[in-house]
């Protein structure tokens, strides 16, 4: 199985491989079409990770003052991998930029500064001093959802590292979650083999929460299924021609 990983990240490495999956690291953007599609066939699911803001032309606004830009590259690629895997039905996990990028890819708006545009007693925001796995908040799973079937109904307590949310809702995806102020902390496709966002980061709490692994094995899960979906389909499949390869290569040469 191959998982592609948003950004070159050792972090990423152990709760993928505690998943048993394969990790496909990219640290650079791909700005070729042809290259990129070549890369997502290849893959088997995707993990978007964390990093700074969507630009948010993406969703018809201007930059707020707050905003904190990607490279215009990292947008182009993760909105593309993300608007293919939700149209083609690839597993997708995204967590916390990738939750957000997933939302955007779809149709959805984002806040843009929490605590200008969405004034909260949470503080969702990062904090140099506090430990990246330290809960900060519960988030209640939405009945009858996948995420409540992958991390249980009980309220889980998470970290957060985030001045941005979801704000308009994709038509495609319903909520899975909630903050107790109200913002989103997960969306889902209904009826997708696994299309999943979550704005907390369960790879900083898989050593003292078995939960947030589960999310990770979940996905891992749901790409070795839909890699055997996919390679049955391939066997079967008939032959196009019975010529030798030789032949066929020499039937569509051309010159120029």
């Amino acid at each position: 199985m191959r998982l592609v990983l948003q950004m070159l990240c050792l972090l990423w490495l152990p709760p993928v491989a505690a998943s048993a999956a394969a990790p496909m690291e990219r640290g650079v953007a791909i700005t070729d079409p042809g290259l990129l599609r070549e890369l997502y066939d290849r893959l088997d699911g995707i993990l978007l990770s964390g990093g700074h803001d969507v630009h948010p032309s993406y969703f018809g606004e201007e930059i707020h003052p707050k905003t904190v830009l990607v490279p215009p590259a990292s947008d182009q690629v993760e909105l593309t991998l993300a608007r293919w895997a939700i149209a083609e039905g690839k597993p997708i996990l995204g967590i916390c930029r990738g939750h957000q990028v997933l939302n955007v890819a779809a149709g959805g708006s984002l806040y843009q500064d929490l605590p200008d545009q969405y004034p909260s007693d949470i503080d969702h925001t990062r904090k140099p001093d506090r430990p990246r796995d330290q809960p900060v908040h519960l988030i209640t799973p939405v009945p009858g959802t996948r995420l409540a079937a992958i991390i249980g109904p009980d309220p889980l307590p998470v970290n957060t590292s985030h001045h941005q949310a979801v704000r308009d809702l994709a038509p495609a995806f319903v909520a899975s979650a909630w903050a107790p102020d109200g913002v989103l902390e997960g969306l889902e496709r209904p009826g997708a083999v696994f299309c999943l966002g979550v704005q907390f980061h369960p790879e900083e709490m898989i050593a003292h929460e078995p939960r947030a692994l589960a999310l990770f094995r979940a996905l891992v899960e749901a790409t070795a299924l839909q890699a055997s979906v996919v390679s049955a389909r391939r066997c079967q499949a008939p032959l196009l021609s019975t010529k030798p390869f030789g032949d066929i290569m020499g039937a569509n040469s051309f010159s120029g």
